[in-house]
């Protein structure tokens, strides 16, 4: 029996089927700042962040959400965690990872700026 894949989120439309981890990565930076209107930023990153939460998030075969760890919290503005693993699951789902290799995990940086505005450090590799 196959899984039923996660309902896709109706703002950002179905993820493409990513043929690689570096793919999955890019699709996923890119869903994220689609799901989070208003709350991110664009551009060069300024030369002062507020904050650099450090995400390592886990997917379940469909692309859904299974686990977000924490694997850096900023020393201050601590808020700003929740504010990164809402804009992931915002962003779910990530598209069929089921023939990429497992562990089927992939870590982003948010760079926060004094405006509590991020920018996933995927948006400039």
């Amino acid at each position: 029996m196959r899984p039923v894949p996660a309902p896709a989120n109706r703002a950002l439309g179905a993820p493409d089927t990513p043929r690689s981890l570096a793919q999955l990565k890019a699709q996923a930076a890119q869903r994220i700042v689609a799901a989070s209107p208003g709350m991110t930023y664009g551009g060069k990153v300024p030369d002062v962040l507020l904050a650099i939460p450090v995400l390592e998030v886990e997917l379940n075969a469909d692309g859904s959400v299974r686990r977000v760890d924490v694997l850096r919290p900023p020393r201050q503005a601590p808020d700003t965690v929740q504010l990164a693993i809402d804009a992931v699951k915002r962003a779910a789902p990530f598209g069929d990872v089921s023939r990429l290799p497992r562990p089927w995990k992939f870590t982003e940086t948010f760079l926060f700026n004094d405006e509590r505005k991020f920018k996933p450090r995927s948006m400039d590799e």
